[in-house]
């Protein structure tokens, strides 16, 4: 019996590499002898460097940078120097967690420690970048990122544009000649989890802005600043991109990362498989279990577990996802690959009962299904 284990995290509660092994340990309990593969897995969004560098083993740095409020934190990212390529997370220097829900403000936050991250990774060499969006705290559309990477962004006075997307109604000037020469030999590939334009209903400001401190006032705002910028970037590069699926990720990090850096946009659960080598641990398995915080109708937009299934289904393997909870809509799952879905809670519980017990409870629930794939056999 072999188990590939591949959960993302369970928010609050396990990184993605200890959910999985908590894994190990229920199948173990059943099968002594059963091989376990663990491959602990993101798509894109908070906990996706972990995952990058235990996958790959790549060298885990870190640099003190500016948060989303300027402040100095000390962001980890990774770097494998064989390949000189750098992981580069936005949530590190960006994320939304790190700032209590009173400092949350879309309208000021910035992406300059993004750009600080950047330059790094240039500086130890790097030709290859892969930029985890995800977790932001912005809505500047990498406005900030842009200022530390060298580009010169003015108001009409000539002054230089204050941080955040709010400000971006008074960008008079984007010139992008003092942008650091280096970049052009960056090859970029950023991964996105969603789809969404940078503007109008479905852009950044209305469908993320809420959950990042903006008012129905402060979205307006947002989105009018973010059409002004992209107005002058169309101008700046001779083609208009804010209508890009992904473009509206990480509060318009999409949209800069494709412009201003070149970057292909990558589902984030595509780009980590194929770092961990994920086709060739499918190919060695007999089940595949994953998991994460809830599976629902959101999670076909390109969560892990959905990646997860539709790569096993590719190969004809069964897939076991273990969630948090199961929402509305789950049972659409089983159509991209899913075998079968399991809520973890063995009994009525609160979230802030479970949550101290989600190690426990994902080994249980693997106890009981390799108890069921042994008598199956």
């Amino acid at each position: 019996m072999k188990v590939l284990l591949c959960p993302d995290s369970f928010k609050d509660a396990l990184d993605a590499e200890e959910a999985a092994k908590a894994m190990a340990q229920g199948i173990q309990r059943a099968a002594p002898n059963a091989i376990t593969q663990l491959c602990p897995l993101a798509d894109g969004g908070e906990g996706s460097l972990d995952a990058l560098i235990a996958a790959t083993h790549a060298e885990r740095r870190t640099l003190t940078v500016q948060d989303a409020l300027g402040r100095p934190r000390q962001a980890a990212w990774g770097w494998l120097s064989e390949q000189r390529t750098a992981f580069i997370e936005l949530a590190e220097a960006s994320g939304l967690q790190h700032l209590t829900h009173a400092e949350r403000s879309a309208l000021h936050t910035t992406t300059f420690g993004v750009g600080e991250l950047f330059l790094a990774a240039l500086d130890a060499g790097a030709t290859h970048a892969l930029l985890l969006l995800g977790g932001s705290a912005t809505n500047d559309a990498g406005a900030g990122m842009l200022q530390a990477l060298g580009a010169t962004l003015l108001d009409a006075q000539g002054q230089p544009l204050p941080p955040g997307g709010g400000a971006l109604q008074q960008l008079a000037t984007l010139d992008l000649s003092t942008l650091d020469p280096r970049l052009a030999e960056l090859r970029v590939e950023a991964a996105v989890d969603v789809d969404n334009p940078l503007l109008g209903e479905r852009g950044a400001s209305a469908v993320f802005g809420p959950q990042k401190g903006a008012t129905d006032a402060d979205v307006a705002t947002l989105d009018r600043a973010l059409g002004h910028f992209a107005d002058l970037t169309a101008k700046a590069l001779g083609r208009d991109d804010r209508e890009l699926p992904g473009a509206g990720a990480a509060g318009g990090m999409g949209f800069a990362a494709h412009c201003f850096l070149n970057a292909t946009l990558t589902p984030g659960i595509e780009m980590i498989m194929q770092q961990a080598n994920f086709a060739q641990l499918l190919n060695d398995a007999d089940l595949v279990i994953t998991g994460e915080g809830r599976l629902d109708g959101q999670s076909l937009a390109g969560k892990t577990p959905i990646g997860v299934s539709r790569a096993a289904k590719r190969q004809g393997k069964p897939v076991i996802v273990l969630a948090g909870s199961l929402g509305d809509g789950w049972q659409a799952c089983t159509e991209e690959g899913v075998t079968a879905a399991f809520a973890l809670a063995d009994g009525l519980m609160t979230l802030e009962q479970a949550l101290p017990r989600t190690a426990e409870l994902l080994a249980d629930r693997c106890e009981s299904i390799a108890r069921l794939w042994l008598a199956s056999r």
